[in-house]
């Protein structure tokens, strides 16, 4: 069995099919797989460092401006598209696929298109709740259209394609449980822990706001525990924090670099604050952890707000807008939150409602049978 997964752009995009894969080729002896991936996305360096070999279309994106350099821009994709179209032929008629899988970004369209019209099975995933341009475009031609949520089967066309399979989350996130997290982690009292990361690369509009809450919850005597990812922006937020004359640590207030052992943190934590990108709303919903979400304004099609307003209209997280992240509005929802066990408790709930349970078997089983 030959496998193709097409994928890029993001690391939520990325990561479902690299859980896929090792699903097929677990149950599949022989099994072969090749993942297609955008000329310098970030996919390039992910996937081969999962074992996989990985080829490219050239594709970039549209720009939905009518300025100069837009149109120029929109010109470029279009002659693009017509270039990737051959790419993706010569990659089919040398791969020879039994399956073709979309899990997202813009070099699955060319593949998967293509692939559809040859009669080869297909199908997309969409990690986000709102389909972006690509999979809408192509849930009209796939065999199969697996969704995270039962919320967002309402955007598709064809409503009897649409297969609720969750998004895969990696093992590790199951590993724990709370009392075993916070015992591996030393933690001596009973004091709640709030978990804070802005993305890998942090984001330095609210790092810059959490160098406040952080002050702000020293000077309170550190009523919660208090873990922050700070990424690239580490340096700069650690100088700020000695100027103010805050020494972290001691009182149970962290902030790190990186945060490498995130599967276990996030177990312990009692509530998280961070952005809503769609491997971060997976990976909140499997575990039923209480979220402050603050989208990332600057992402295509504003898929953070999208998710995170979906998570927020069940309940189960609440929505804080970057431009509302004034004076101590932050601080003051996660000191609410913190201090209202039965308020986390009723999002775990609603979380818990949302998620579906063995998302990696469902969408096997479902691509299992479209291959019959």
């Amino acid at each position: 069995m030959n496998v193709l997964f097409t994928c890029g752009g993001t690391a939520g995009h990325v990561n479902p099919a690299v859980a896929l894969a090792h699903i097929f080729q677990a149950r599949n002896p022989g099994c072969r797989v090749l993942f297609v991936g955008a000329d310098g996305g970030m996919e390039n360096k992910l996937v081969p460092k999962e074992g996989y070999r990985i080829q490219t279309v050239t594709i970039t994106n549209f720009h939905r401006s009518f300025a100069p350099a837009d149109i120029a821009h929109n010109l470029g994709t279009l002659m693009n598209m017509q270039k990737s179209k051959k790419q993706a032929r010569a990659i089919l008629d040398e791969f020879k696929p039994n399956l073709v899988v979309g899990t997202g970004g813009y070099a699955s369209f060319p593949v998967v298109n293509e692939a559809a019209h040859r009669g080869i099975p297909t199908a997309v995933h969409e990690s986000n709740a709102v389909p972006g341009l690509t999979t809408k475009a192509l849930s009209r031609v796939v065999d199969r259209v697996m969704v995270g949520f039962e919320e967002s089967r309402e955007h598709y066309d064809n409503p009897d394609k649409v297969v609720v399979t969750g998004t895969p989350v990696r093992g590790d996130f199951f590993k724990y449980t709370r009392e075993e997290a916070r015992a591996k982690l030393g933690f001596p009292d009973d004091r709640p822990l709030l978990l804070s990361y802005w993305g890998s690369l942090g984001a330095e509009v609210m790092n810059q706001k959490m160098v406040d809450f952080i002050a702000k919850e020293c000077y309170e005597g550190a009523p919660w525990r208090h873990i922050h990812g700070a990424g690239r922006d580490f340096p700069w937020m650690q100088e700020e924090l000695l100027r103010r004359g805050l020494k972290l640590g001691d009182n149970g207030v962290e902030v790190r670099e990186y945060i490498y052992d995130m599967p276990l943190v996030m177990a312990a934590a009692d509530l998280v604050l961070c952005r809503a990108g769609a491997s971060t709303i997976s990976e909140l919903a499997a575990i039923a952890k209480p979220a402050v979400l603050v989208p990332s304004p600057n992402v295509t099609a504003n898929h953070q707000e999208k998710n995170a307003r979906v998570l927020a209209g069940q309940g189960a997280a609440v929505l804080l807008r970057e431009a509302d992240c004034v004076e101590n509005t932050l601080y003051d929802k996660a000191a609410l939150l913190l201090q209202s066990r039965d308020r986390r408790e009723g999002m775990v709930t609603a979380l818990r409602a949302m998620a579906v349970p063995n998302a990696g078997e469902k969408i096997y089983e479902t691509l299992r049978e479209i291959l019959k």
